[in-house]
């Protein structure tokens, strides 16, 4: 009979996360087996052994599911191949998959001496592999990291929200391996998209199509308003985990609900479930460019409103993920990061999904390259064009300083500081290389369109504090930077908004008529005003409009945690959880949720407040839960109350043996 030897190779192969009850082996990479054998069937020099390895429901040796190969000297990395390695008291083969060989799930026949099933995952340890990526902190947090950060906010102030990406957690790579199944193309033709597997750009599309349900069988289900009776808030999720198993204990049921960041955690606990190094980007104030025309158009009515007249719009932040790998169906210089989308938004080949496409060219304008350049370029670069429309019907162009692609936002590796990766997809605004890349990018609009905004100055600025439940305030402030008196009418108003740009009613609204600025004057109006503000400002000599928009985002309470003990591995832990109500009114129905990869084994800890929380009191837990596995681990926790809801805080913990 064979032995697998699980713990060891798994191990060797860094998969030893997801248990070690059966062969995770990654591809390019040998691995051991043992076979038991009646005394003497074995006989150095002469002794042959077939061995036949196959994957798929069709398996093909034209489309590489299939592999028939015998014992050799030594073993060629390159290629499926076995060789003896010792045999004393049983014979131990080495064995090896080519580091092309598709991914999922394997049977490997070793004649008479019996056969066994193992799962085949991508290698960016090994140079072969499409891939591979060199150092280990970077494969340690691309990989391996079960947790991260995932930046929201605004661009003026990029929140840090916990995430339990849970990659290794019990069933997870089994659902990953199932959303392979249920993809549209592997119904279709099995045989074939089996072989595709052998690919991560082929495997990237799948999974940006099939974390969304719009065409298939996905995993989840977008909404983006406030009722979610039916299902769960996009906002309650603290991580992937959860997620996947109820979409795989549902018989592929898709899950109530997602938004942006949520989809591309999900496509990112898949990606590095499946070993393709993986991260969740942050992109502030995001164009969604519904014509392809990498321009969003914009309408304001006669009191400074955004009107609802076209599909063009742009988002607070939206979030998507790079998978990491080398593009040899693309000319040379366009390996590494890859942008991938699983939001969905625009088809793509009649598909909801987006990418994999190179930040390389998107930094360079080759938006023509595979897979949706403009959609991405237009999210980072698109121009945009405000105007004003008049009661007559008549439409006018709106001076506006508003801008996409800012900030550009991933956890640094090793730690949860944000890393700022703008340069990565563009050149500074403004400069040479800039204009070169729109040019390239057949997007004269922006260097034909530059607009002169020395004459009248028009900005919104905030108080430093802007908490949930206090008070703040907001200015409106113009300067007449012209050498004559002008004459203008102000309108300052307000709306909450959500964070993918659609708008909800007004919070408060100032119409000035006849405000007189001199030469060099600033005038400065104050207001009290919630989430967004939209200041339109018109010249009543020459019928100029001017536009300031601000987008403020209210902080939420912070989450205190206090660990209480040594932690230690396998040693029942507590932690005590404390948050304070900021709001002027009681909170009832408080409620605490609590996971975390190898801290809370896969489970979710909830704790209920029985009482009212009063204003300026604590609402304050105690949690027992005991760790798994040594090293740095990441409490993720969120709290709901009647009147606070979603407020997510998270204590790094590190574990000792």
């Amino acid at each position: 009979f064979a032995d697998d030897n699980c713990e060891f190779n798994n191990t060797d192969h860094r998969t030893e996360l997801n248990g070690t009850e059966r062969l995770i082996v990654r591809r390019g990479q040998p691995f051991t087996v043992n076979l038991h054998l009646r005394s003497g069937a074995y006989q150095p020099g002469s002794s042959a052994l077939d061995l036949t390895a196959e994957t798929g429901p069709q398996p093909s040796d034209q489309y590489g599911t299939r592999a028939s190969f015998g014992l050799t000297d030594q073993i060629d990395t390159s290629q499926w191949s076995a060789a003896v390695t010792s045999h004393m008291d049983m014979v131990s083969l080495s064995i090896c998959s080519p580091p092309d060989a598709p991914i999922g799930r394997w049977r490997l026949s070793l004649g008479q001496a019996g056969q066994f099933e193992f799962v085949l995952l991508y290698n960016p340890w090994c140079t072969g592999d499409m891939v591979y990526m060199e150092g280990e902190k970077e494969l340690e947090e691309y990989v391996l990291a079960q947790d991260g950060i995932i930046f929201r906010g605004n661009s003026q102030y990029p929140i840090p929200t916990p995430w339990n990406f849970g990659q290794f957690e019990d069933g997870i790579l089994d659902a990953c391996l199932r959303i392979l199944d249920m993809n549209p193309k592997c119904l279709r033709n099995p045989g074939k998209d089996a072989s595709g597997r052998r690919n991560p750009i082929y495997v990237s599309r799948v999974i940006s199509a099939m974390v969304n349900c719009n065409d298939d069988q996905g995993v989840l289900l977008g909404k983006w308003t406030n009722d979610y009776t039916d299902g769960v808030s996009p906002m309650s999720w603290r991580g992937s985990v959860e997620i996947l198993r109820n979409w795989d204990r549902t018989a592929c049921e898709p899950v109530r609900y997602g938004q942006c960041w949520v989809f591309a955690a999900v496509a990112c606990s898949v990606s590095r479930a499946l070993g393709i190094p993986s991260r969740v980007i942050t992109n502030y104030q995001s164009a969604h460019d519904s014509n392809s025309n990498l321009i969003i158009e914009l309408f304001v009515d006669e009191n400074g409103q955004l009107m609802k007249n076209s599909r063009d719009m742009i988002w607070n932040y939206h979030c998507w993920i790079e998978n990491w790998m080398t593009r040899p169906d693309l000319q040379t210089g366009f390996d590494g990061w890859q942008a991938v989308d699983p939001t969905p938004q625009e088809k793509s080949e009649g598909v909801y999904c987006c990418g994999p496409i190179p930040l390389k060219a998107i930094k360079q304008g080759e938006i023509t390259y595979k897979y949706d350049g403009p959609f991405i370029f237009a999210e980072v670069n698109a121009d945009v064009h405000t105007f004003w429309k008049l009661k007559d019907g008549r439409t006018k162009k709106v001076i506006t300083t508003t801008k996409v692609g800012l900030k550009i936002s991933t956890k640094s590796v090793g730690s949860d500081e944000r890393e700022d990766i703008t340069h990565l997809y563009k050149y500074p605004e403004g400069s040479e290389e800039e204009r070169e890349t729109f040019t390239k990018a057949n997007h004269q609009n922006k260097l034909l369109q530059q607009q002169d905004n020395a004459g009248l100055l028009i900005n919104v600025k905030v108080s430093p504090e802007m908490r949930k439940g206090c008070d703040f305030d907001v200015f409106a402030v113009v300067t007449n930077n012209t050498g004559s008196e002008k004459k203008c009418r102000l309108v300052f108003g307000s709306r909450a908004v959500s964070y993918n740009g659609i708008l909800g009613g007004n919070c408060g609204f100032k119409d000035l008529l006849n405000v007189q600025l001199a030469p060099g004057q600033v005038w400065v109006l104050k207001s009290c005003v919630r989430l967004m503000n939209f200041s339109n400002y018109a010249n009543y000599s020459t019928q100029e409009a001017y536009l300031a928009v601000r987008n403020i985002v209210l902080v939420n309470p912070e989450i205190r945690v206090r660990i209480l003990g040594e932690p230690k591995e396998r040693r029942k832990l507590a932690a005590e959880i404390t948050l304070q109500n900021p709001l002027s009114v009681p909170l009832l129905d408080c409620c605490f949720t609590v996971e975390g990869s190898n801290l809370t084994d896969g489970k979710i800890i909830t704790e209920r407040l029985d009482s009212a929380v009063e204003p300026g009191q604590d609402a304050k837990v105690k949690i027992y839960f005991t760790p798994t596995r040594s090293g740095l681990r990441k409490l993720v926790v969120d709290f709901d109350s009647n009147k606070l809801c979603h407020v997510k805080g998270y204590r790094n913990v590190i574990i000792g043996k």
